[in-house]
């Protein structure tokens, strides 16, 4: 395990400006999966350029992707596609039975893509599945990147501490509680901006300085806000299907995944506990672990040029 530090603080933007024109999808639809069901995704870049999926946090769907990292991908001949997970923007709702059955529905989506090898990032709850993935398909997935992941909350490499405990005690009710009160939420963001863009002001208000300037920037906002009213106002059930499933074993152990895994996590994270992302790197055989001083849960979107570059360094080494 190796661990380093992100030099300096970003340049940080604290007053926002009214419009900001984010840049769109060069393809975006759904593809058919397992059980009959569909799977969406967002294209940016060129699909025969070096792929990476990026999932996204919970909650989120397929455009929450940083705007630096669009226009990297259309600049430096890459291709980044996100991803809805089952039950929000334009996938079909699923239970997965644990975090490993993720990797089909996403390898799935790969082979439909013509996509053989790829590397995979994840934010929060997308660490996970991004983990799972490479577990899955080693021979396929080149690097993973992971910012302010998700930890196990059960079995031999759970650890405790932070919002995932809720996710403990509330998988019994959302069990039977979740889809209902998806549907209410989604019900309301399609009345779209009135209800939208409150939220993302309310969650700033109550983050730690780090995730409040950087939703100060009116490039963070405007992909917040795209991505809120292109996913969550069609169904709103995944956050609560990803609660539950964190909830279990996740299927898989950490430790035996051999694809490169670089982690990225905020010191002042509030949600996800900075000792978390050091007792995941502790348990991958090939990782490392980049503090982000100052930063805490959304830190890691501010940083997308970086991670990038971090991560085709790896796939290289790979090769």
């Amino acid at each position: 395990m190796e661990v380093g530090k992100i030099p300096g603080p970003r340049l940080r933007m604290c007053h926002a400006l009214p419009v900001f024109e984010i840049d769109r999808p060069k393809l975006e639809g759904s593809v058919a999966v397992g059980d009959g069901r569909r799977l969406g995704f967002a294209q940016f870049g060129k699909l025969t350029a070096r792929p990476f999926f990026w999932l996204h946090g919970t909650p989120g769907a397929r455009r929450q992707i940083p705007p630096e990292a669009r226009q990297l991908a259309v600049e430096n001949e890459l291709c980044i596609i996100g991803l809805d997970r089952p039950g929000v923007g334009s996938s079909t709702a699923y239970r997965y039975a644990n975090v490993l059955e993720f990797s089909g529905d996403l390898l799935s989506l790969a082979n439909a893509l013509d996509i053989e090898e790829f590397g995979v990032i994840g934010l929060s709850g997308g660490g996970p599945y991004s983990l799972a993935t490479a577990y899955a398909a080693p021979d396929r997935v080149k690097a993973v990147g992971v910012m302010g992941g998700v930890a196990p909350t059960v079995g031999p490499e759970a650890i405790g501490g932070g919002a995932v405990e809720l996710a403990k005690l509330t998988a019994p009710l959302l069990q039977v509680a979740g889809a209902p009160i998806g549907k209410v939420l989604s019900s309301l963001l399609s009345v779209a901006r009135p209800v939208a863009e409150p939220a993302i002001n309310l969650y700033g208000r109550l983050s730690p300085q780090g995730d409040r300037e950087l939703l100060a920037r009116p490039e963070f906002r405007a992909m917040f806000l795209d991505d809120l009213l292109h996913g969550g106002s069609r169904r709103m059930e995944a956050p609560f299907a990803d609660a539950i499933v964190f909830a279990r074993d996740w299927g898989f152990r950490v430790a035996d995944i051999t694809t490169p895994v670089r982690w990225w996590h905020g010191d002042k994270d509030h949600i996800i506990p900075y000792a978390h992302g050091e007792h995941m790197v502790s348990l991958l055989p090939n990782a490392k672990l980049f503090e982000m001083p100052d930063e805490s849960h959304l830190g890691g979107l501010g940083f997308a040029q970086t991670i990038l570059a971090e991560l085709n360094a790896a796939w290289d080494g790979q090769e």
